[in-house]
């Protein structure tokens, strides 16, 4: 018969309360000191069944209130002193034994790592994962993630994790945090002071030779001075990170850690990274990610099996000596260097990358040649700057065969630093932006770009009059002598036009489909958002047959918003149906006469139950209550109760 994973998530107060007292028996009551403690202990195993029962049958002899306190600290301090605890243990421990598969336990015994209550990103613990070797290497990074977000559905499906943040985070039952940290403490192979609220590192004599892994994350820790220096052998792990205070590293602590694979420094006050990391051959994974007081790191040329190095919100004065030498890297992130452009000849010679993250928006990209990013040819994600659109077409030119790329964010032209715009960033999800460009009104401005696009950001391109024109734009997956409609952006989720003094025109019916955000401003001759064309076939008439204006359905439109378009006069001439509509921002757009959008069908002055928005915010309130008339004529006194004037 096969077997089948039963889910038992954790138990409300009195059903735990209820359970434990069965498991026990009825041979001894509880006095209300008793009690308290029990319901604490309860607690202490997060109200899941197992833990309850296995605590519960532990102590059925217990006759006295020193065993239940000795019984509540041991837990609380994850120490075993009792024979009574150690067979609860014992038990959690044959049932994450029972129930999981090695990798899955190596991934469990990961989370452990973090202080408790810790709600650890998937995408982080995953990452980690792959660094460690827990997940084994696959085809694609992406191949990686997957079998990363396996593991850790199994965990849930099991309760020995529990998803939080909407599914983005999990957290370790604290009961469980305990066992785990147990089995890796056996034969001194671990050292878990994580969240512990230590203000200096632990003494030399406790920097045993037989650790492997060693976790200090969310601590006070101010310094590590000169005279630490351990004699670790075998120590590959080595987590720091969230240490706010710590600012000095002493030279001679790396200098006996020469097995050291992992090193997580991330969200530390550094300023200078000693020069003994330089040594520190065996390293994969260098992690420095929100030091934002960074200014140096020491040469990488020895760091030849570096894997993952995440230089995010540094402040760092050049490119780090000797990354041309990484011929290993598989994931590049920095941004915010000295350096404002990328030097020519390393990419080439980090031909294994999957992950390129340079910037983006206002978080000070560094700008990078597009025949250079074009040789990584096993490229799946990249986030970068690109001076003009000359080497935007040459690096999605080269994309053309290897088609790796699964997501992009690329911004292309002139951009201003601190000047507030801020394409959100999100998860595997593509995004292209154009700045300051010029464009040739005679045809010989041409992009490729991706129909899997699904941000789109055009920002002061002061010369372009209309999103497509007869041969500006061509699509992938290879150009065309003119511009085909048909599934031009139909992946496109987002759009963003700000500051194109010429542009009068946006876009055709044909990029709507997918469309949940529409934002347009300071286009002071924007005149029609949606252009509308007699040959498009989806507003014929189908009783008449002739070629006339009828409606269109933007299903999945949630946001609207128009500000500061002068001489605006249409949105569309169709009737847009928008039941997924939120939010309306209309500021400044006082040439707009008609809304042609249907929200629901309105039978009174009221809106339906079903219909809410988080807000309507419009300007002026004159404009709006005496000449905008709406497609259906009830709609403006329904929705009253949500418009704000500012």
């Amino acid at each position: 018969m096969s077997s089948r994973t039963i889910r038992v998530n954790p138990l409300s107060n009195e059903e735990a309360w209820d359970l434990f007292k069965q498991q026990r028996g009825q041979g001894f009551p509880f006095s209300q000191d008793v009690e308290e403690i029990a319901r604490d202990i309860i607690n202490e195993c997060d109200c899941l069944p197992i833990g309850i029962i296995a605590v519960a049958r532990s102590t059925t002899r217990f006759f006295r209130k020193r065993l239940w306190k000795n019984a509540l600290r041991n837990l609380r301090q994850s120490r075993v002193g009792l024979h009574h605890m150690e067979k609860a243990f014992q038990t959690l421990k044959t049932s994450y034994t029972d129930l999981l598969m090695f990798d899955r336990q190596q991934c469990f015994l990961y989370c452990a790592l973090f202080p408790e209550g810790f709600r650890i990103p998937k995408e982080d613990l995953i990452a980690y994962l792959i660094d460690e070797g827990i997940i084994k290497k696959r085809d694609s990074r992406e191949d990686e993630f997957e079998e990363g977000h396996s593991l850790l559905d199994r965990l849930e499906d099991v309760c020995l994790l529990e998803s939080v943040d909407g599914g983005c985070a999990v957290k370790m039952h604290g009961l469980f945090r305990k066992m785990a940290i147990r089995i890796l403490q056996e034969d001194d192979r671990a050292m878990v002071r994580a969240g512990e609220q230590l203000k200096e590192l632990m003494d030399v004599k406790d920097w045993v030779e037989n650790l492997a892994k060693v976790s200090l994350i969310e601590n006070h820790i101010k310094e590590i001075p000169s005279r630490h220096s351990p004699r670790c052998p075998r120590l590959s792990t080595l987590l720091l990170h969230y240490n706010i205070e710590l600012r000095l590293i002493g030279e001679a602590f790396f200098e006996q850690l020469h097995e050291l694979k992992i090193l997580d420094l991330s969200y530390t006050d550094i300023v200078i990274m000693p020069d003994s990391v330089s040594n520190l051959v065996r390293l994969t994974a260098l992690l420095l990610i929100g030091c934002n007081k960074l200014r140096h790191v020491p040469s990488l040329e020895k760091l030849r099996e570096m894997r993952r190095l995440d230089l995010y919100c540094t402040a760092l004065e050049n490119i780090p000596q000797g990354l041309e030498c990484l011929s290993e890297l598989r994931y590049l992130r920095m941004n915010n260097c000295g350096e404002r452009e990328f030097p020519s000849g390393i990419l080439p010679n980090l031909s294994r990358l999957q992950v390129l993250i340079l910037g983006w928006g206002q978080y000070a990209p560094i700008t990078v040649k597009g025949e250079e990013v074009g040789c990584l040819k096993k490229l799946e994600a990249l986030e970068c700057h690109f001076k003009g659109h000359s080497d935007f077409v040459k690096f999605f030119k080269s994309q053309e065969k290897t088609q790796s790329l699964e997501t992009y964010k690329i911004f292309v032209g002139q951009f201003e630093e601190n000047d507030g715009y801020n394409v959100k960033t999100c998860c595997r999800k593509s995004a292209g932006g154009f700045g300051n460009l010029s464009v040739n009104k005679d045809g010989d401005f041409q992009i490729t770009f991706p129909n899997d696009n699904q941000e789109l950001l055009i920002r002061e391109c002061s010369s372009m009059e209309s999103l497509v024109s007869s041969s500006w734009f061509c699509f992938s997956p290879r150009p065309q002598p003119s511009p085909s409609y048909n599934g031009i952006f139909s992946g496109l989720k987002e759009f963003y036009c700000f500051g194109c003094t010429n542009m009068k025109k946006l876009f055709p019916l044909v990029f709507l489909k997918n469309l949940e955000v529409i934002e347009v401003s300071n286009c002071e001759k924007m005149e029609e958002i949606i252009e509308t064309r007699a040959d498009d076939e989806r507003l014929m008439d189908e009783e008449s047959g002739r070629s006339r204006i009828l409606k269109l359905e933007l299903p999945k439109l949630k946001i609207l918003k128009l500000i500061e378009l002068p001489e605006l006069k249409s949105i569309c001439n169709a009737k847009l149906i928008c039941h997924s509509l939120k939010v309306i921002h209309i500021r400044n757009c006082q040439e707009l006469k008609r809304m042609p959008i249907c929200l629901l069908v309105f039978e009174s002055d009221h809106p339906s139950p079903c219909c809410y928005f988080d807000e309507i915010i419009v300007y002026p309130k004159e404009w709006w209550e005496t000449e905008l008339e709406w497609e259906q004529p009830c709609a403006k006194n329904a929705l009253r109760r949500f418009v704000k004037f500012q």
